[in-house]
């Protein structure tokens, strides 16, 4: 039977001005098409590259989805059966099983992507059980455990999808007193294991890419590489990344190559190799970030998620970005902290402007906006950093967001002004500085041996991108960039005041996301109320207003925020530089942990009111063969599928093969 979102014909959209963004609305969700200019007008060899590792990127997915949650596999399985037969089902039933579906796929899992908290279907347990059986008595086969009857699978399922209070939090950095932050997060990174078992003698060999499992008394890695955990996954991508390796130039296919080596191996030291390989690549058009990477999943701070992006260099636009790398030993040495963390000599930056063609795993469906890798802080101290801003992804942000979004929460109409006229310009500049000089930026000491997220543990993440984006906060309003023709002189005041009054807002308006609890758990947006609350709290720069009921923050004086934004950077780099774990735990939870529920129940009323998204994912390009008369390739072929089930399943068909070959892995 036809799924009720039936896929749709892909269309190669061309002229900007007819391009529908928005596709659709999930409940706090809006879906939002991706396109990617250019890619018709690179060079076949470079066509063909991007497709590679574009397979690649799609055939490491479900490997994310099992580090999130070790069920995920399984409950999406289910769901993506009941959906290619929605027909089966009572309408009312299917309407909400679509819907929960989705949000499923966005977020992938049963977790918000930024509250970290459950959600579960709008329908009663007994309705999804007889959609199940309904579609089952169709003769379409589900896929149970073994010797387990449909009933069982349905009885033992069920709770994971409608019980709140099972595995509520993917992760909890703040589970409360007597709690343990491994224990009471509900990823798949630790089975077992509590923080208590981690003490000075059990050294992890591989600590960013295993799972770690506690067998009795004796803790055990298992390692993300061929032959271990994930093999026929990491099999799939390695064999991608081959065929990429083979018309890659020359610097991509000795990191390409290195990575393959670190899948085959997961020693660290491969990892290390790939990661210098990769910054080393400083020319090539196209690129991939394939790997574990990041570390916000992890309650400790130490397991990277699985994520993957394809792209390729928007020449025009990274002129503005490639500016700021060039000068990064000006802004290193005018860092408002002490001189004993400034690099005295900044080596290895490159930062560019991308169009994605991909993001898949922790990096999408829902996206960041910018990126700067390594996080190893030793390599980026030696071999330095690439920096990319995500262009297609900011104006897909820009041409979907509401108006609204900025004349609710702004004071006045010359508020809403600025914001209009500057929001995505400073939104841009700042990303590039807080990616390419903030993440990049600094030394630490030599007592913590490189290593500050060890020392942090679990504030790492959270004192990591306050930094980056007081660094951004701190020098956008610096006259050198004038000087460097990133903004005009004339314009550049009203600018800062614009991106100040928005950053502000931000701390505001994001409560709308967190619609359960009293406090927040994902770092950005930890990181981005810890600094609008400590400038309330010590400067005079924002003030909290309420006029008709309503709460507004107001910058009243953009000095007081920018020298504000430098003692607080000064004090930040301290904690990261020293390892300073009580500082930026009293720091963290002081001013970005905890929020008064009766502004969020406002804020909230507010955006309902308005019927405002809360977050947005992508629906991705996608990339087909065309093959001539000898069936020989020709070209590779970019659409745009419109369509988020559509993509969703594909995408399960595609890594199918490679599923059922780790099932039980």
């Amino acid at each position: 039977m036809p799924a009720p979102n039936p896929p749709v014909s892909d269309t190669a959209i061309a002229p900007a001005d007819t391009r529908q963004y928005q596709l659709e609305r999930v409940e706090e969700a809006a879906v939002v098409q991706l396109y990617a200019d250019g890619f018709d007008e690179l060079p076949p060899d470079d066509k063909l590259l991007v497709f590679h590792l574009y397979q690649a990127a799609i055939a490491g997915r479900d490997i994310y989805y099992d580090q999130r949650y070790a069920h995920n596999l399984e409950m999406r399985d289910l769901l993506e059966t009941l959906i290619a037969n929605a027909g089966s089902i009572d309408p009312g039933t299917r309407d909400a099983i679509v819907r929960y579906t989705k949000l499923f796929w966005i977020n992938t899992g049963p977790y918000n992507n930024l509250t970290a908290r459950k959600f579960v279907p709008a329908c009663t347990p007994e309705a999804f059980a007889d959609a199940v059986r309904a579609v089952s008595a169709r003769d379409v086969p589900f896929r149970t455990g073994p010797e387990e009857s449909l009933d069982d699978m349905i009885d033992r399922l069920t709770p994971l999808f409608f019980d709140k209070n099972i595995d509520p939090l993917v992760t909890n950095k703040t589970p409360g007193p007597g709690q343990d932050i491994l224990t009471a997060s509900a990823n798949n990174l630790y089975v077992g294991v509590s923080m208590s078992d981690l003490d000075d003698s059990f050294q992890e060999r591989y600590a960013l890419n295993s799972r770690l499992v506690k067998d009795g008394q004796r803790l055990r890695e298992e390692v993300y590489r061929i032959g271990g955990r994930y093999s026929a996954q990491i099999t799939q991508i390695c064999d991608h990344l081959r065929l990429a390796a083979q018309i890659a130039p020359p610097s991509m296919e000795r990191a390409l190559l290195a990575l393959i080596r670190f899948y085959e191996t997961g020693e660290d030291w491969d990892r290390r190799a790939y990661d210098i390989a990769w910054v080393e690549d400083r020319d090539s058009t196209v690129d991939t970030i394939n790997g574990f990477i990041e570390v916000y999943m992890d309650a400790r701070g130490r397991k990277g998620a699985w994520e993957a992006l394809v792209y390729y260099v928007h020449p025009e636009k990274t002129a503005a970005i490639h500016r700021i790398a060039e000068h990064a030993q000006w802004f290193e040495d005018r860092m408002p902290w002490e001189p004993r963390y400034r690099k005295p000599q900044v080596t290895g930056v490159t930062a560019r402007a991308i169009e994605v063609v991909i993001e898949t795993g922790d990096s999408g469906p829902v996206t960041p906006v910018g990126i700067n890798l390594p996080n190893d802080q030793e390599i980026r101290e030696t071999a330095g950093s690439k920096s990319v801003s995500l262009s297609n992804v900011n104006e897909a942000y820009d041409k979907s967001m509401p108006r609204e979004f900025r004349t609710e929460f702004s004071w006045d109409d010359a508020e809403v002004g600025r914001a209009m006229r500057w929001s995505a310009f400073a939104s841009e500049l700042t990303t590039n500085l807080h990616e390419v000089i903030g993440h990049g930026s600094g030394l630490v000491s030599d007592a913590i041996r490189g290593k500050p997220e060890a020392a942090l543990k679990e504030q790492f993440s959270t004192i990591e991108e306050a930094r980056a984006d007081l660094v951004a906060l701190y020098f956008v309003a610096d006259p050198y960039l004038a000087e460097l023709g990133l903004v005009d002189a004339n314009d550049q005041a009203e600018m800062v005041l614009a991106e100040y009054e928005g950053y502000a807002r931000n701390a505001l308006v994001q409560l709308r996301r967190v619609r359960e609890g009293t406090h927040l758990e994902e770092d950005h947006m930890r990181n981005r109320q810890l600094i609008v609350h400590w400038l309330m709290a010590n400067t005079s720069a924002i003030e909290r207003r309420t006029r008709d009921g309503k709460t507004y923050y107001r910058v009243v004086d953009v000095r007081a925020f920018h020298d504000g934004v430098g003692r607080l950077l000064g004090e930040v780099q301290r904690i990261k530089a020293e390892g300073l774990y009580e500082e930026a735990r009293t720091l963290v939870e002081t001013y970005g942990v905890h929020f008064d529920p009766a502004l969020r129940d406002e804020v909230v009323s507010r955006v309902d009111h308005l019927d405002l998204p809360s977050y947005t994912a992508f629906v991705m390009p996608r990339l087909s063969l065309v093959r001539d008369d000898a069936g020989e390739v020709a070209d590779v072929r970019i659409s745009y599928p419109g369509d988020l089930t559509a993509q969703m399943l594909e995408y399960a068909a595609i890594t199918r093969e490679a599923r059922l070959a780790d099932l039980g892995a």
